[in-house]
């Protein structure tokens, strides 16, 4: 927030702007959404719509809770799979960002790393859910 408060005061009032604000926080934006993710899912902070819970009966919630647990989990660890192979491509190639020549391979690496952590947070919490959910 600083560095784009101070990219807009440079432009605006001294005409010339902090060079690679740009992909700073675009960098920045991806580490903290990402860095958040499993402190999130590990809160179960996620939106949660509990529209037919009144009339389906408190084990047919439970399957649909660990069903929901697998398909989140495994759909994070397979999209990670996949960010982390555009990674490596990406370190191969040598990208990097325009000004300030980082090396874009890394942060895709680390967005790939928080989303396995991510879904192991997702099995682990749903398990925890499980097991600690009072029984009718």
């Amino acid at each position: 927030m600083a560095l784009t408060c101070a990219d807009v005061i440079g432009r605006y009032f001294f005409a010339d702007a902090v060079d690679g604000t740009t992909e700073l926080t675009e960098m920045a934006i991806a580490v903290l959404v990402f860095a958040e993710m499993p402190v999130v899912t590990w809160r179960g902070g996620h939106v949660v719509v509990d529209i037919l819970d009144r009339w389906l009966g408190s084990r047919m919630i439970q399957i649909l809770g660990l069903v929901s647990v697998l398909l989140i989990s495994g759909s994070l660890y397979f999209l990670a799979v996949r960010i982390w192979e555009l990674a490596a491509r990406s370190i191969r190639r040598g990208e990097v960002t325009e000004y300030l020549q980082v090396p874009v391979g890394y942060v895709v690496e680390y967005i790939a790393i928080m989303s396995w952590i991510t879904a192991a947070a997702m099995l682990t919490y749903g398990a925890y859910r499980l097991i600690t959910q009072p029984r009718d």
